[in-house]
């Protein structure tokens, strides 16, 4: 039985070996086409030191409103208030200044004769 010109064998079956080239070959196509989108789809998102800066933007402009709306509603507050309630939250707040943070306590004998 002789071989016909095409490569195959008697029976029509390939041979091992253009078997092998036809997967090579089909293996590099599929390569070649996969490389431009992969490299295509890193172009795309934004890196990770933009997000960072992004995120710690919106936290710096979050905090900012909160400061400012909180300022606004401290200043809405006493403006509601009566004047003689305004002057004694003026006091006290010159009381906390002047002590610092924690529990504010008058001296004895301010607390003995002011009652």
């Amino acid at each position: 039985m002789s071989c016909k010109s095409n490569g195959t064998t008697p029976g029509g079956v390939r041979p091992y070996l253009a078997d092998m080239f036809d997967r090579k070959a089909l293996l590099v196509v599929f390569a070649l086409m996969t490389v431009p989108v992969v490299m295509h789809a890193q172009d795309q998102g934004i890196s990770r030191k933009q997000q960072e800066k992004l995120l710690a933007k919106k936290e710096k402009d979050k905090k900012k409103e909160q400061v400012r709306k909180e300022k606004e509603d401290r200043k809405r507050h006493l403006a509601l208030q009566d004047k003689a309630t305004r002057k004694r939250i003026k006091q006290h707040t010159r009381r906390a200044d002047k002590h610092g943070p924690g529990r504010h306590r008058d001296p004895f004998l301010k607390r003995l004769f002011t009652r």
